[in-house]
């Protein structure tokens, strides 16, 4: 893992005064995303570099926009989960010009979005951690863009004994998407450095 970070620190250049650096971490579920993410923002502010962190999953939808819409699982999952458009313009568009993002929260607790402004320093790296990052219409927001590439069954067998119980799920919406994504937006060759988890 150590080397990893490395790689990846190694490709981002020097961060001059003003300058915001978009760096994406990419990956299916369960690939190690939110570890290797950690990693790294630990490892620039012990260089004490101005970090911006965006975990995607921050802002799904309410459940009623992404479940039983009649449409079929994978889509839901795929296209809708996310207001593709919305953070398009208030979240990947503003990165590198606006100080403050106003962005709808996710709150799983009550099913809600819930506005929340977030500040961005002048000189800072944005990291952004997240399923589906290269769809196209967030790709070409990116700086550097790092894809966790591990199999099916390695991610599967991440899950809880509860999730893994519930296979048709992943049958029928998640693995349904990620093909759609893999297949369509070729993260792998898309993607400034892979790396096997």
């Amino acid at each position: 893992m150590e080397h990893n970070i490395l790689k990846i620190i190694n490709k981002i250049p020097k961060l001059e005064k003003g300058q915001r650096i978009v760096l994406g971490i990419d990956g299916l579920s369960r690939s190690g995303k939110t570890t290797l993410t950690k990693k790294v923002v630990q490892h620039l502010q012990e260089k004490n570099i101005s970090v911006c962190l965006f975990h995607i999953d921050d802002y799904i939808v309410e459940k009623k926009r992404r479940y039983n819409t009649g449409y079929e699982e994978w889509h839901e999952y795929y296209n809708l989960q996310w207001d593709v458009n919305w953070l398009k313009e208030n979240l990947f568009q503003k990165l590198k010009k606006s100080n403050e993002l106003q962005l709808l929260t996710y709150d799983y607790s009550s099913d809600t979005q819930k506005l929340e402004i977030i500040e961005i320093p002048d000189t800072c790296i944005i990291v952004i951690e997240g399923v589906f990052l290269q769809r196209k219409d967030w790709r070409n927001f990116y700086d550097i863009i790092i894809y966790l590439d591990s199999s099916r069954e390695m991610r599967f067998n991440r899950e809880s004994q509860a999730t893994k119980n519930n296979i048709e799920k992943f049958q029928n919406r998640y693995w349904k998407a990620e093909n759609h994504y893999m297949e369509v937006e070729t993260p792998l060759a898309q993607a400034d450095i892979v790396i096997r988890n």
